[in-house]
């Protein structure tokens, strides 16, 4: 009998160590697959979350680039934010932005991107090279180099003016009449690339049988499209919009060089106008709480997307 307790003894003992034994390995091993990526962490709370956190934390003072207050400013609560409210420009610059974010990224970027992609499938290696190269161009240039490129286009002794005359008709002054429309359509032009790239890779994922089967059943392209191919990409389309959405946001040098936020302020979007009161007036904490708006915004688009288009959620 004592042998056997002995032996049950023995045998139970172990099986309640080998849990803690397995966990500690596993915690070991979890640490182990962490430590490679806190660099990484490190340096996106360094320059990502700390001007965020910096910018959140100037906008609450009076701070300023010249003066007193450059060198003591002082904590002013939410007076930036009520002055925001009472600035007759500042529903201008949020309506102006929600536009150039909606038409040229929500709409132009997002929907010409996809009908490439579409499109780029269907045709010859040699077709597709060339068309992904014309479009990827405008999206490696150095956004200077492409900002004084649309300058030259929409100026208005520019290149489309000229083609116009060409052909008979008097082009308008673009950047003049028409700045909105000037400024979206090159940031169109500059941005497509990536939603086709993003929109390419997710259509070579579709599986080929679930397309053929909907050719089988007479679904024809456009209808494959929006009952097919879309609803298998939702994942990728929130990504892409959630992406290109807050890059359009903060698109400051294309608008700065083409418009500089003119003629008066029918084209001064939230970033020209943070950057004018933060360096041109030299109000920090003023311009700071203008970049606090925007980030709002931003998570707002953000929220949205996540919320309507995220994979698995129901019609």
């Amino acid at each position: 009998m004592a042998s056997t307790s002995a032996l049950r003894d023995g045998a139970v003992r172990p099986s309640r160590e080998r849990p803690n034994s397995r966990g500690g390995r596993s915690s070991r091993t979890s640490i182990a697959r962490f430590l490679p990526v806190v660099p990484s962490i490190l340096l996106l709370a360094l320059f990502m979350a700390g001007p965020v956190i910096w910018s959140v934390t100037i906008s609450f003072t009076n701070t300023a680039l010249t003066g007193r207050n450059a060198k003591d400013p002082s904590w002013v609560g939410f007076e930036n934010y009520t002055r925001l409210l009472h600035d007759p420009g500042f529903p201008v610059s949020v309506w102006l932005t929600v536009v150039f974010v909606v038409a040229s990224a929500v709409i132009g970027q997002n929907v010409l991107g996809l009908a490439i992609a579409v499109l780029l499938g269907r045709v010859g290696r040699a077709t597709h090279a060339i068309v992904t190269t014309i479009v990827v161009g405008a999206w490696v240039l150095p956004e200077i180099v492409a900002a004084f490129a649309a300058y030259a286009y929409f100026a208005d002794d520019g290149t489309l003016n000229q083609l116009l005359a060409g052909i008979g008709i008097d082009g308008a002054n673009w950047l003049y009449d028409f700045p909105m429309l000037a400024v979206i359509l090159a940031n169109v032009w500059r941005g497509t690339a990536f939603s086709m790239m993003v929109y390419e890779a997710a259509l070579n994922d579709v599986p080929p049988e679930i397309t053929e089967a909907a050719v089988i059943d007479g679904a024809g392209g456009l209808k494959r499209l929006v009952w097919v191919t879309i609803p298998m990409i939702r994942g990728s389309i929130a990504t892409n919009l959630m992406l290109i959405t807050l890059q359009t946001l903060a698109v400051f040098t294309l608008i700065w060089v083409m418009t500089k936020g003119g003629p008066g302020i029918s084209s001064t979007t939230l970033p020209i106008l943070a950057y004018q009161e933060a360096f041109k007036f030299q109000e920090i904490g003023y311009g700071s709480a203008i970049a606090v708006v925007m980030i709002l915004i931003g998570a707002v688009f953000s929220v949205l997307y996540l919320r309507t288009l995220r994979p698995g959620r129901d019609s």
